[in-house]
């Protein structure tokens, strides 16, 4: 299993969809972290653990273009099926995802 943990990997206060939105946006996470370490656990056949919890939040649109970003590039039902969401402290975050996740753009 390959493990991101958002608050110690990326951000712990992470910001909004895009790079011209400011520092730390979803397009930047997808960008450096979760499509590198997506393809990674695709070639090695396990799955990617995303751990939320310990941030400040999360903007909707954070969440939307990261996971939606994924979604498109390698299709939603390979990225859902290969995800572990962690979010024990906001747990809507998991339906969120999984909402971005299968939104065609």
């Amino acid at each position: 299993m390959i493990v991101i943990d958002i608050p110690k990997n990326f951000s712990d206060d992470p910001g909004a969809r895009n790079y011209s939105d400011g520092p730390k946006s979803g397009e930047e996470f997808y960008d450096v972290l979760l499509k590198p370490k997506f393809k990674e656990a695709l070639e090695a056949g396990v799955r990617l653990k995303i751990i939320l919890d310990g941030s400040s939040g999360y903007a909707s649109s954070f969440l939307n273009e990261s996971f939606s970003l994924l979604g498109n590039e390698f299709g939603a039902d390979v990225v859902w099926n290969r995800l572990i969401i962690v979010s024990e402290e906001i747990p809507k975050y998991s339906k969120k995802i999984k909402d971005s996740v299968y939104e065609k753009r």
